[in-house]
Protein backbone atom coordinates (compact mmCIF):
# COMPACT_ATOMS: atom_id res chain seq x y z
CA UNK A 1 0.00 0.00 0.00
CA UNK A 2 1.54 3.44 -1.17
CA UNK A 3 5.33 3.84 -1.94
CA UNK A 4 7.80 6.20 -0.33
CA UNK A 5 10.98 7.43 -1.54
CA UNK A 6 13.26 10.35 -0.70
CA UNK A 7 16.22 11.69 -1.92
CA UNK A 8 18.94 13.94 -0.46
CA UNK A 9 22.59 14.59 -2.12
CA UNK A 10 24.74 16.29 -4.88
CA UNK A 11 22.23 15.31 -7.40
CA UNK A 12 18.93 16.69 -9.11
CA UNK A 13 16.24 15.08 -6.59
CA UNK A 14 13.15 15.00 -9.14
CA UNK A 15 14.82 12.21 -11.52
CA UNK A 16 15.73 10.24 -9.13
CA UNK A 17 12.31 10.54 -7.53
CA UNK A 18 10.30 9.54 -10.48
CA UNK A 19 12.50 6.78 -11.57
CA UNK A 20 11.81 5.28 -8.23
CA UNK A 21 8.30 5.92 -7.89
CA UNK A 22 7.95 3.80 -10.98
CA UNK A 23 9.14 1.18 -9.85
CA UNK A 24 7.35 1.71 -6.83
CA UNK A 25 3.72 1.44 -8.68
CA UNK A 26 3.14 -1.73 -8.07
CA UNK A 27 1.91 -0.29 -4.26
CA UNK A 28 -0.40 1.97 -5.61
CA UNK A 29 -1.43 4.33 -8.45
CA UNK A 30 -4.79 5.69 -7.69
CA UNK A 31 -2.06 9.08 -7.79
CA UNK A 32 1.21 10.37 -7.51
CA UNK A 33 3.33 13.65 -6.65
CA UNK A 34 6.80 14.80 -5.33
CA UNK A 35 8.31 17.54 -3.85
CA UNK A 36 11.74 19.12 -3.72
CA UNK A 37 13.65 21.82 -1.56
CA UNK A 38 14.64 24.93 -3.59
CA UNK A 39 15.93 28.48 -2.98
CA UNK A 40 14.14 28.10 0.68
CA UNK A 41 11.05 26.74 -0.72
CA UNK A 42 8.92 23.79 -1.66
CA UNK A 43 8.20 22.69 -4.95
CA UNK A 44 5.40 19.93 -5.92
CA UNK A 45 4.20 18.07 -8.64
CA UNK A 46 0.98 15.87 -7.82
CA UNK A 47 -1.11 13.93 -10.61
CA UNK A 48 -3.65 11.37 -10.64
CA UNK A 49 -3.11 8.37 -12.26
CA UNK A 50 -0.37 5.82 -12.59
CA UNK A 51 2.74 7.75 -12.93
CA UNK A 52 3.88 5.43 -16.03
CA UNK A 53 1.12 6.83 -17.75
CA UNK A 54 1.35 10.44 -16.72
CA UNK A 55 2.50 13.57 -18.52
CA UNK A 56 4.63 15.17 -16.96
CA UNK A 57 4.35 18.78 -16.44
CA UNK A 58 7.29 20.33 -14.89
CA UNK A 59 10.67 18.97 -13.03
CA UNK A 60 11.08 20.54 -9.58
CA UNK A 61 14.96 21.65 -8.99
CA UNK A 62 16.69 21.02 -5.72
CA UNK A 63 19.04 18.14 -4.39
CA UNK A 64 16.86 17.06 -1.38
CA UNK A 65 13.09 15.51 -2.23
CA UNK A 66 10.20 12.89 -1.07
CA UNK A 67 7.62 11.40 -3.91
CA UNK A 68 4.73 9.19 -3.08
CA UNK A 69 2.32 6.88 -5.23
CA UNK A 70 -0.71 6.27 -3.72
CA UNK A 71 -3.20 3.27 -2.58
CA UNK A 72 -6.15 5.50 -1.40
CA UNK A 73 -7.99 4.49 2.12
CA UNK A 74 -9.27 7.59 3.30
CA UNK A 75 -10.19 9.98 0.68
CA UNK A 76 -11.37 9.75 -2.90
CA UNK A 77 -8.75 9.90 -5.80
CA UNK A 78 -7.94 13.61 -6.34
CA UNK A 79 -5.14 15.69 -6.82
CA UNK A 80 -5.76 17.43 -3.81
CA UNK A 81 -5.72 13.83 -1.60
CA UNK A 82 -2.11 13.29 -3.34
CA UNK A 83 0.98 13.22 -1.52
CA UNK A 84 3.14 15.33 -0.64
CA UNK A 85 0.90 17.19 1.65
CA UNK A 86 1.32 20.58 3.53
CA UNK A 87 1.37 22.67 6.49
CA UNK A 88 -0.32 25.98 6.75
CA UNK A 89 3.04 27.89 5.98
CA UNK A 90 3.74 25.57 3.16
CA UNK A 91 7.33 24.78 4.72
CA UNK A 92 6.54 21.27 5.79
CA UNK A 93 5.82 18.32 3.04
CA UNK A 94 5.13 14.65 4.06
CA UNK A 95 4.55 11.69 2.53
CA UNK A 96 2.88 8.75 4.32
CA UNK A 97 2.22 5.07 3.71
CA UNK A 98 -0.35 3.81 6.45
CA UNK A 99 -3.38 4.60 8.26
CA UNK A 100 -3.87 7.25 11.19
CA UNK A 101 -6.77 5.57 13.19
CA UNK A 102 -7.02 8.73 15.70
CA UNK A 103 -6.69 11.40 12.35
CA UNK A 104 -10.10 12.64 13.40
CA UNK A 105 -9.04 13.42 17.23
CA UNK A 106 -6.10 15.04 15.86
CA UNK A 107 -7.63 16.81 13.28
CA UNK A 108 -10.22 17.93 15.89
CA UNK A 109 -7.63 19.59 17.87
CA UNK A 110 -6.19 21.18 14.97
CA UNK A 111 -9.48 23.08 14.09
CA UNK A 112 -7.48 26.19 13.62
CA UNK A 113 -5.59 24.82 10.70
CA UNK A 114 -6.44 25.10 6.97
CA UNK A 115 -6.62 21.42 5.60
CA UNK A 116 -7.23 20.83 2.03
CA UNK A 117 -7.59 17.74 1.96
CA UNK A 118 -9.56 14.57 2.98
CA UNK A 119 -7.12 12.45 4.07
CA UNK A 120 -5.99 11.02 7.22
CA UNK A 121 -2.29 11.51 6.17
CA UNK A 122 -2.84 15.77 6.38
CA UNK A 123 -2.67 15.88 9.65
CA UNK A 124 1.04 14.93 10.44
CA UNK A 125 2.37 18.37 8.55
CA UNK A 126 0.06 20.17 10.62
CA UNK A 127 0.86 18.44 13.89
CA UNK A 128 4.81 19.08 13.23
CA UNK A 129 4.01 22.78 12.46
CA UNK A 130 1.86 23.27 15.51
CA UNK A 131 4.86 22.36 17.58
CA UNK A 132 7.31 24.18 15.80
CA UNK A 133 4.80 27.52 16.94
CA UNK A 134 5.17 26.09 20.41
CA UNK A 135 9.14 26.68 20.59
CA UNK A 136 9.97 23.11 19.13
CA UNK A 137 13.27 21.97 17.06
CA UNK A 138 11.87 20.57 13.52
CA UNK A 139 13.32 17.50 14.88
CA UNK A 140 11.43 17.48 18.15
CA UNK A 141 8.33 18.36 16.86
CA UNK A 142 8.71 15.64 14.59
CA UNK A 143 9.15 13.36 17.07
CA UNK A 144 6.51 14.22 19.26
CA UNK A 145 4.04 14.33 16.38
CA UNK A 146 4.75 10.19 15.58
CA UNK A 147 4.49 10.00 19.28
CA UNK A 148 0.42 11.14 18.83
CA UNK A 149 -0.24 8.86 16.14
CA UNK A 150 -1.94 5.39 16.36
CA UNK A 151 -1.68 2.92 13.48
CA UNK A 152 0.48 1.12 11.46
CA UNK A 153 2.41 3.94 9.15
CA UNK A 154 5.55 5.47 7.96
CA UNK A 155 5.89 8.72 6.61
CA UNK A 156 9.02 11.22 5.62
CA UNK A 157 9.45 14.98 6.31
CA UNK A 158 10.93 17.40 4.69
CA UNK A 159 11.07 21.75 5.67
CA UNK A 160 11.98 24.28 3.43
CA UNK A 161 14.08 26.29 5.89
CA UNK A 162 16.22 23.18 6.36
CA UNK A 163 18.43 20.61 4.46
CA UNK A 164 17.17 17.66 6.43
CA UNK A 165 14.78 14.66 5.95
CA UNK A 166 13.54 13.02 8.87
CA UNK A 167 12.07 9.73 8.67
CA UNK A 168 9.79 7.65 10.68
CA UNK A 169 8.78 4.06 11.12
CA UNK A 170 6.09 2.00 13.12
CA UNK A 171 4.87 -1.12 11.18
CA UNK A 172 5.08 -0.17 7.66
CA UNK A 173 8.73 -0.39 5.84
CA UNK A 174 11.23 2.11 4.90
CA UNK A 175 14.98 1.40 4.07
CA UNK A 176 17.85 3.74 3.80
CA UNK A 177 20.03 3.47 0.90
CA UNK A 178 23.69 4.76 1.76
CA UNK A 179 25.10 6.31 -1.10
CA UNK A 180 28.74 8.42 -1.32
CA UNK A 181 27.38 12.00 0.45
CA UNK A 182 23.83 11.09 -0.85
CA UNK A 183 21.13 9.04 0.85
CA UNK A 184 17.86 7.25 -0.48
CA UNK A 185 14.84 6.69 1.08
CA UNK A 186 12.15 3.87 0.16
CA UNK A 187 9.48 1.63 0.80
CA UNK A 188 11.45 -1.19 -1.39
CA UNK A 189 15.21 -1.55 -1.74
CA UNK A 190 14.32 -2.20 -5.66
CA UNK A 191 13.85 1.20 -5.61
CA UNK A 192 17.19 2.52 -5.49
CA UNK A 193 19.41 -0.29 -5.55
CA UNK A 194 21.00 0.90 -9.07
CA UNK A 195 22.50 3.62 -6.74
CA UNK A 196 23.69 2.30 -3.70
CA UNK A 197 23.98 -1.79 -2.33
CA UNK A 198 24.34 -0.52 1.77
CA UNK A 199 21.44 -0.23 3.45
CA UNK A 200 20.18 0.96 7.00
CA UNK A 201 16.44 -1.33 8.14
CA UNK A 202 14.62 1.19 10.40
CA UNK A 203 12.47 -0.96 13.18
CA UNK A 204 9.68 -0.01 14.55
CA UNK A 205 9.04 3.17 16.95
CA UNK A 206 12.51 4.06 15.35
CA UNK A 207 13.07 7.60 13.29
CA UNK A 208 15.97 8.76 11.61
CA UNK A 209 17.44 12.18 10.89
CA UNK A 210 19.34 12.29 7.64
CA UNK A 211 21.46 15.83 7.13
CA UNK A 212 25.13 15.49 6.67
CA UNK A 213 25.31 11.99 8.29
CA UNK A 214 22.62 9.47 9.31
CA UNK A 215 21.28 9.30 12.88
CA UNK A 216 18.62 6.77 14.19
CA UNK A 217 16.70 7.25 17.67
CA UNK A 218 14.06 5.09 19.83
CA UNK A 219 11.11 7.05 18.88
CA UNK A 220 9.61 6.55 23.02
CA UNK A 221 13.16 6.82 24.86
CA UNK A 222 14.81 9.29 22.77
CA UNK A 223 18.02 7.40 22.31
CA UNK A 224 20.24 7.30 19.64
CA UNK A 225 20.75 3.65 18.27
CA UNK A 226 23.64 2.42 16.42
CA UNK A 227 23.43 0.19 13.43
CA UNK A 228 25.73 -1.65 11.34
CA UNK A 229 25.54 -0.91 7.45
CA UNK A 230 24.22 -3.78 5.20
CA UNK A 231 25.53 -4.79 2.37
CA UNK A 232 23.04 -6.54 0.19
CA UNK A 233 23.55 -8.88 -2.28
CA UNK A 234 20.82 -8.15 -4.77
CA UNK A 235 20.82 -7.16 -7.95
CA UNK A 236 18.13 -4.86 -9.46
CA UNK A 237 15.00 -7.00 -11.00
CA UNK A 238 14.66 -6.28 -14.29
CA UNK A 239 11.50 -4.22 -14.53
CA UNK A 240 10.87 -4.71 -18.59
CA UNK A 241 8.39 -6.05 -20.38
CA UNK A 242 10.73 -8.09 -22.59
CA UNK A 243 8.49 -8.01 -25.62
CA UNK A 244 5.15 -9.01 -23.74
CA UNK A 245 2.13 -7.05 -23.75
CA UNK A 246 1.73 -7.09 -20.21
CA UNK A 247 4.30 -8.02 -16.43
CA UNK A 248 1.46 -10.39 -15.96
CA UNK A 249 1.91 -12.97 -19.09
CA UNK A 250 5.48 -12.86 -18.50
CA UNK A 251 5.05 -14.05 -15.21
CA UNK A 252 3.04 -16.34 -15.77
CA UNK A 253 5.32 -17.62 -18.45
CA UNK A 254 8.56 -17.40 -15.97
CA UNK A 255 6.75 -20.09 -14.33
CA UNK A 256 8.84 -22.49 -16.44
CA UNK A 257 11.93 -21.52 -14.77
CA UNK A 258 10.77 -20.35 -11.05
CA UNK A 259 8.73 -23.67 -9.90
CA UNK A 260 12.56 -25.30 -9.97
CA UNK A 261 14.36 -22.11 -8.46
CA UNK A 262 11.96 -22.19 -5.41
CA UNK A 263 12.96 -26.12 -4.77
CA UNK A 264 16.93 -25.09 -5.43
CA UNK A 265 17.52 -24.68 -1.56
CA UNK A 266 20.16 -25.49 0.92
CA UNK A 267 19.33 -28.54 2.13
CA UNK A 268 20.31 -28.01 5.38
CA UNK A 269 17.98 -25.21 6.16
CA UNK A 270 15.30 -27.60 5.08
CA UNK A 271 15.40 -30.13 7.22
CA UNK A 272 16.29 -28.16 10.10
CA UNK A 273 12.87 -26.36 9.40
CA UNK A 274 10.91 -29.55 9.19
CA UNK A 275 12.65 -30.88 12.22
CA UNK A 276 11.07 -27.91 13.94
CA UNK A 277 8.12 -28.54 12.29
CA UNK A 278 8.37 -32.38 13.87
CA UNK A 279 8.98 -30.93 17.18
CA UNK A 280 6.59 -27.89 17.78
CA UNK A 281 3.44 -29.47 19.62
CA UNK A 282 1.26 -27.20 17.52
CA UNK A 283 1.65 -25.70 14.38
CA UNK A 284 -0.15 -22.44 12.33
CA UNK A 285 0.39 -21.89 8.94
CA UNK A 286 -0.54 -18.36 8.62
CA UNK A 287 -1.10 -16.00 5.30
CA UNK A 288 -3.33 -13.43 3.93
CA UNK A 289 -5.21 -13.98 0.41
CA UNK A 290 -3.62 -16.04 -2.23
CA UNK A 291 -0.86 -16.82 0.68
CA UNK A 292 -3.52 -17.94 2.32
CA UNK A 293 -4.83 -20.32 0.15
CA UNK A 294 -1.13 -21.74 -0.12
CA UNK A 295 -1.98 -21.82 3.72
CA UNK A 296 -4.72 -24.10 3.61
CA UNK A 297 -2.73 -26.04 0.66
CA UNK A 298 -0.06 -26.96 2.85
CA UNK A 299 -2.69 -28.03 5.91
CA UNK A 300 -3.78 -30.66 3.59
CA UNK A 301 -0.13 -31.65 2.43
CA UNK A 302 0.74 -32.21 5.75
CA UNK A 303 -1.34 -33.97 6.66
CA UNK A 304 -2.12 -36.42 3.32
CA UNK A 305 2.20 -36.81 3.20
CA UNK A 306 3.56 -36.40 6.71
CA UNK A 307 0.80 -37.20 8.34
CA UNK A 308 1.46 -33.92 10.53
CA UNK A 309 -1.68 -32.14 11.75
CA UNK A 310 -1.30 -28.14 11.14
CA UNK A 311 -3.46 -25.27 11.13
CA UNK A 312 -4.37 -23.00 8.61
CA UNK A 313 -5.26 -19.43 9.67
CA UNK A 314 -6.14 -16.46 7.72
CA UNK A 315 -3.92 -13.84 9.04
CA UNK A 316 -6.46 -11.35 9.65
CA UNK A 317 -8.59 -13.89 12.03
CA UNK A 318 -5.47 -15.51 13.50
CA UNK A 319 -6.37 -13.12 17.16
CA UNK A 320 -9.12 -15.93 16.95
CA UNK A 321 -6.17 -18.55 17.79
CA UNK A 322 -3.50 -16.83 19.10
CA UNK A 323 -4.53 -17.66 22.69
CA UNK A 324 -3.70 -21.33 21.99
CA UNK A 325 0.34 -20.48 21.26
CA UNK A 326 2.82 -21.61 23.83
CA UNK A 327 7.18 -21.48 23.49
CA UNK A 328 6.37 -25.23 22.16
CA UNK A 329 4.00 -23.66 19.04
CA UNK A 330 5.54 -22.65 15.56
CA UNK A 331 4.08 -20.03 13.55
CA UNK A 332 4.86 -20.63 9.87
CA UNK A 333 4.27 -17.36 8.10
CA UNK A 334 4.02 -16.80 4.50
CA UNK A 335 3.58 -13.30 2.95
CA UNK A 336 4.58 -12.54 -0.93
CA UNK A 337 5.91 -8.90 -0.18
CA UNK A 338 7.13 -9.96 3.70
CA UNK A 339 5.33 -6.62 4.71
CA UNK A 340 1.69 -7.75 4.99
CA UNK A 341 0.20 -6.02 8.25
CA UNK A 342 -2.04 -9.27 9.31
CA UNK A 343 0.99 -11.48 9.36
CA UNK A 344 3.36 -9.35 10.67
CA UNK A 345 0.43 -9.07 13.97
CA UNK A 346 0.83 -12.63 13.88
CA UNK A 347 4.29 -12.89 14.50
CA UNK A 348 3.84 -10.01 16.89
CA UNK A 349 1.32 -12.21 19.09
CA UNK A 350 3.53 -15.61 18.57
CA UNK A 351 7.04 -13.53 19.71
CA UNK A 352 4.69 -12.60 23.14
CA UNK A 353 4.19 -16.17 23.34
CA UNK A 354 7.81 -16.60 23.04
CA UNK A 355 6.68 -19.14 20.01
CA UNK A 356 8.99 -19.70 16.96
CA UNK A 357 8.45 -18.30 13.77
CA UNK A 358 9.42 -19.08 10.04
CA UNK A 359 8.75 -17.18 7.16
CA UNK A 360 7.96 -18.63 3.26
CA UNK A 361 9.00 -15.21 1.59
CA UNK A 362 9.82 -13.67 -1.36
CA UNK A 363 11.33 -10.02 -0.65
CA UNK A 364 14.96 -10.20 1.09
CA UNK A 365 15.53 -7.95 3.37
CA UNK A 366 11.85 -7.56 4.43
CA UNK A 367 10.36 -7.07 8.41
CA UNK A 368 9.07 -10.65 8.29
CA UNK A 369 12.08 -11.80 7.23
CA UNK A 370 14.42 -10.08 9.91
CA UNK A 371 11.68 -11.04 12.75
CA UNK A 372 11.65 -14.34 11.52
CA UNK A 373 13.78 -17.44 13.92
CA UNK A 374 14.41 -18.59 10.47
CA UNK A 375 13.13 -18.70 6.79
CA UNK A 376 13.05 -19.49 3.52
CA UNK A 377 12.99 -17.48 0.10
CA UNK A 378 11.00 -18.99 -2.70
CA UNK A 379 13.02 -16.58 -5.45
CA UNK A 380 10.70 -16.03 -7.83
CA UNK A 381 11.84 -13.10 -8.50
CA UNK A 382 9.86 -9.28 -8.42
CA UNK A 383 6.36 -9.47 -9.59
CA UNK A 384 5.42 -6.14 -11.15
CA UNK A 385 1.60 -7.23 -11.62
CA UNK A 386 0.12 -6.98 -8.75
CA UNK A 387 -2.02 -10.47 -9.19
CA UNK A 388 0.52 -12.70 -7.63
CA UNK A 389 1.28 -16.26 -9.74
CA UNK A 390 5.01 -17.21 -9.68
CA UNK A 391 5.70 -16.37 -6.67
CA UNK A 392 2.51 -18.70 -5.95
CA UNK A 393 3.64 -21.55 -7.48
CA UNK A 394 6.95 -21.06 -5.88
CA UNK A 395 5.33 -21.21 -2.09
CA UNK A 396 3.20 -24.08 -3.42
CA UNK A 397 6.72 -25.72 -4.06
CA UNK A 398 8.15 -25.02 -0.80
CA UNK A 399 5.53 -25.88 1.30
CA UNK A 400 5.16 -29.26 -0.61
CA UNK A 401 9.31 -29.89 -0.31
CA UNK A 402 8.84 -29.02 3.54
CA UNK A 403 5.59 -31.65 3.68
CA UNK A 404 8.19 -34.62 2.49
CA UNK A 405 10.93 -33.39 4.45
CA UNK A 406 8.95 -33.69 7.60
CA UNK A 407 8.11 -37.14 6.42
CA UNK A 408 11.71 -38.09 5.99
CA UNK A 409 11.40 -38.12 2.50
CA UNK A 410 13.28 -35.23 1.11
CA UNK A 411 14.29 -36.54 -1.87
CA UNK A 412 11.28 -38.06 -3.41
CA UNK A 413 9.71 -34.83 -2.80
CA UNK A 414 12.34 -32.77 -4.86
CA UNK A 415 12.53 -35.38 -7.48
CA UNK A 416 8.81 -34.86 -8.11
CA UNK A 417 9.06 -31.05 -7.53
CA UNK A 418 11.76 -31.39 -10.48
CA UNK A 419 9.31 -33.46 -12.78
CA UNK A 420 6.48 -31.13 -11.88
CA UNK A 421 8.88 -28.07 -12.87
CA UNK A 422 9.85 -29.73 -16.20
CA UNK A 423 5.92 -30.40 -16.81
CA UNK A 424 5.34 -26.86 -16.62
CA UNK A 425 7.75 -26.06 -19.05
CA UNK A 426 6.39 -28.05 -21.66
CA UNK A 427 3.09 -26.94 -20.62
CA UNK A 428 3.87 -23.43 -21.16
CA UNK A 429 3.86 -22.92 -25.13
CA UNK A 430 1.95 -21.12 -27.65
CA UNK A 431 -0.78 -24.10 -28.73
CA UNK A 432 -1.28 -24.13 -24.95
CA UNK A 433 -2.01 -20.84 -24.95
CA UNK A 434 -3.75 -20.78 -27.86
CA UNK A 435 -6.13 -23.63 -26.30
CA UNK A 436 -6.57 -20.95 -22.98
CA UNK A 437 -7.25 -18.29 -25.37
CA UNK A 438 -10.04 -20.42 -27.27
CA UNK A 439 -11.64 -20.73 -23.48
CA UNK A 440 -11.11 -17.15 -22.58
CA UNK A 441 -13.11 -16.39 -26.03
CA UNK A 442 -16.07 -18.45 -24.15
CA UNK A 443 -16.07 -16.76 -21.05
CA UNK A 444 -15.63 -13.16 -21.64
CA UNK A 445 -18.76 -12.14 -21.51
CA UNK A 446 -19.85 -14.76 -18.35
CA UNK A 447 -20.61 -12.62 -15.28
CA UNK A 448 -20.60 -15.83 -12.97
CA UNK A 449 -18.18 -18.27 -12.71
CA UNK A 450 -18.15 -21.54 -10.04
CA UNK A 451 -15.03 -23.44 -9.31
CA UNK A 452 -15.05 -26.98 -7.41
CA UNK A 453 -12.19 -29.10 -6.08
CA UNK A 454 -11.70 -31.69 -3.32
CA UNK A 455 -8.87 -31.99 -1.11
CA UNK A 456 -5.40 -30.31 -2.11
CA UNK A 457 -7.32 -28.92 -5.21
CA UNK A 458 -10.13 -27.36 -2.95
CA UNK A 459 -7.68 -24.30 -1.77
CA UNK A 460 -6.73 -24.02 -5.36
CA UNK A 461 -10.64 -23.64 -6.28
CA UNK A 462 -10.51 -20.96 -4.01
CA UNK A 463 -7.13 -19.01 -5.64
CA UNK A 464 -8.79 -19.27 -9.00
CA UNK A 465 -11.83 -17.94 -7.62
CA UNK A 466 -9.06 -14.88 -6.46
CA UNK A 467 -7.53 -14.94 -9.70
CA UNK A 468 -10.56 -14.32 -11.77
CA UNK A 469 -11.63 -11.97 -9.29
CA UNK A 470 -8.79 -9.41 -9.50
CA UNK A 471 -7.70 -9.92 -12.79
CA UNK A 472 -10.56 -10.51 -15.29
CA UNK A 473 -13.29 -8.77 -12.70
CA UNK A 474 -15.36 -12.02 -13.35
CA UNK A 475 -18.06 -12.66 -10.59
CA UNK A 476 -16.16 -16.03 -9.49
CA UNK A 477 -16.79 -18.77 -6.31
CA UNK A 478 -14.98 -21.58 -5.24
CA UNK A 479 -16.32 -24.55 -3.16
CA UNK A 480 -15.55 -27.62 -1.86
CA UNK A 481 -16.80 -30.52 -4.64
CA UNK A 482 -18.95 -31.94 -1.88
CA UNK A 483 -20.46 -28.58 -0.93
CA UNK A 484 -22.12 -27.47 -3.79
CA UNK A 485 -25.62 -29.65 -3.57
CA UNK A 486 -25.64 -27.55 -0.03
CA UNK A 487 -26.81 -24.81 -1.27
CA UNK A 488 -24.57 -22.87 -3.98
CA UNK A 489 -26.04 -25.35 -6.90
CA UNK A 490 -29.41 -23.51 -6.94
CA UNK A 491 -27.38 -21.23 -8.17
CA UNK A 492 -26.25 -23.12 -11.65
CA UNK A 493 -28.41 -22.32 -14.56
CA UNK A 494 -28.05 -23.76 -18.17
CA UNK A 495 -24.68 -22.70 -19.57
CA UNK A 496 -23.56 -21.44 -16.05
CA UNK A 497 -19.51 -22.20 -16.40
CA UNK A 498 -17.88 -24.66 -13.87
CA UNK A 499 -14.53 -25.11 -13.90
CA UNK A 500 -13.85 -28.45 -11.96
CA UNK A 501 -9.80 -29.13 -10.69
CA UNK A 502 -9.30 -32.73 -10.94
CA UNK A 503 -5.88 -34.92 -10.25
CA UNK A 504 -5.22 -38.40 -10.37
CA UNK A 505 -5.64 -39.44 -6.47
CA UNK A 506 -8.06 -40.55 -4.21
CA UNK A 507 -10.87 -37.80 -4.76
CA UNK A 508 -10.75 -37.88 -8.25
CA UNK A 509 -14.13 -39.79 -9.12
CA UNK A 510 -15.58 -37.64 -6.63
CA UNK A 511 -15.21 -34.74 -7.58
CA UNK A 512 -15.96 -36.23 -11.42
CA UNK A 513 -19.61 -36.97 -9.73
CA UNK A 514 -19.41 -33.47 -8.07
CA UNK A 515 -18.85 -32.69 -12.07
CA UNK A 516 -22.21 -34.73 -13.10
CA UNK A 517 -24.21 -33.37 -10.13
CA UNK A 518 -23.47 -29.79 -11.91
CA UNK A 519 -23.78 -30.97 -15.34
CA UNK A 520 -27.75 -32.32 -14.63
CA UNK A 521 -28.42 -28.89 -13.80
CA UNK A 522 -27.31 -27.34 -16.92
CA UNK A 523 -23.82 -26.21 -16.49
CA UNK A 524 -21.14 -25.99 -19.02
CA UNK A 525 -17.84 -28.09 -17.12
CA UNK A 526 -14.47 -27.08 -17.32
CA UNK A 527 -12.26 -29.75 -16.68
CA UNK A 528 -8.79 -29.09 -15.45
CA UNK A 529 -7.31 -32.54 -15.32
CA UNK A 530 -4.79 -35.01 -16.96
CA UNK A 531 -7.34 -37.30 -18.35
CA UNK A 532 -10.31 -36.04 -20.32
CA UNK A 533 -13.68 -37.37 -19.19
CA UNK A 534 -17.10 -37.43 -20.76
CA UNK A 535 -18.55 -34.99 -18.65
CA UNK A 536 -16.26 -32.20 -19.51
CA UNK A 537 -17.40 -29.53 -22.20
CA UNK A 538 -14.25 -28.37 -22.56
CA UNK A 539 -10.88 -30.13 -21.77
CA UNK A 540 -7.88 -28.15 -20.29
CA UNK A 541 -5.19 -30.96 -20.22
CA UNK A 542 -2.31 -30.49 -17.07
CA UNK A 543 0.32 -32.70 -16.72
CA UNK A 544 0.24 -35.70 -13.68
CA UNK A 545 1.75 -34.12 -10.56
CA UNK A 546 0.60 -36.15 -7.86
CA UNK A 547 0.96 -34.30 -4.85
CA UNK A 548 1.68 -31.45 -6.43
CA UNK A 549 -0.99 -30.94 -9.04
CA UNK A 550 -1.91 -27.38 -7.28
CA UNK A 551 0.74 -26.12 -8.66
CA UNK A 552 0.17 -27.37 -12.15
CA UNK A 553 -3.82 -26.67 -12.15
CA UNK A 554 -3.54 -23.31 -10.66
CA UNK A 555 -1.18 -22.10 -13.69
CA UNK A 556 -3.82 -22.13 -16.74
CA UNK A 557 -6.55 -20.87 -14.17
CA UNK A 558 -3.78 -17.84 -14.25
CA UNK A 559 -3.64 -17.50 -17.89
CA UNK A 560 -7.80 -17.79 -18.83
CA UNK A 561 -7.88 -15.05 -16.18
CA UNK A 562 -5.47 -13.03 -17.94
CA UNK A 563 -6.41 -13.51 -21.57
CA UNK A 564 -10.04 -12.61 -20.53
CA UNK A 565 -8.97 -9.30 -18.71
CA UNK A 566 -7.81 -8.57 -21.92
CA UNK A 567 -10.36 -9.55 -23.70
CA UNK A 568 -12.48 -7.04 -21.33
CA UNK A 569 -10.10 -4.56 -21.54
CA UNK A 570 -8.92 -4.82 -18.16
CA UNK A 571 -5.61 -3.98 -16.88
CA UNK A 572 -3.78 -6.93 -15.85
CA UNK A 573 -1.20 -5.38 -14.30
CA UNK A 574 -2.68 -2.93 -12.55
CA UNK A 575 -6.20 -4.07 -10.99
CA UNK A 576 -8.55 -1.28 -9.73
CA UNK A 577 -8.74 -0.64 -6.26
CA UNK A 578 -5.68 -3.02 -5.71
CA UNK A 579 -2.20 -2.88 -4.74
CA UNK A 580 0.39 -5.58 -4.43
CA UNK A 581 1.62 -4.88 -0.77
CA UNK A 582 -0.97 -4.53 1.90
CA UNK A 583 0.78 -2.97 4.57
CA UNK A 584 -2.68 -1.44 6.50
CA UNK A 585 -5.17 -3.41 8.03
Amino acid sequence: MCGIIAYKGKNPAAPIILEGLKGLEYRGYDSWGLATIFDSSIQQEKQIGKISDSSQTKTPKGNIGIGHTRWATHGGVTQKNAHPHRDCTGDIACVHNGIVENYSELKKALKHHTFISETDSEVIPHLIEENISNGDSFEDATKKAAQLLQGRGAFVVIHAKLNTIIVVKNGTPLIIGVGKNEFFIASDVNAFVQHTKNVQYLDDNEIAVVQKDLHFYNLKSGAEIEKKPITIDWEQEVSSKQGYDHFLLKEILEQKHTIQKAIDQDQSNIQAIAQDIKNAKSVFLVGCGTAGKVCMTGEYLFSSIARKQTSACLASEFPNYQHYLTPESLIIAISQSGETADVLEAIDAAREKNSKVISILNVFGSTMMRESDNYIMVNAGQEQAVVSTKATTAQLAVITLLAYAVDNNIQTGKLLLTKTAHSVNDMLNKEYEKHIKKLAQKLKNIDDIYLIGRSVNYPMALEATIKLQETAYSHAEGFAGGELKHGPIALIQKGTPCIVLVANDDVKNEVLANAMEVKARGAYIIGVSPENSDVFDFWVPVPDAQNASPIVNIVPIQLLAYHIAVLRGCDPDRPRNLAKSLTVK
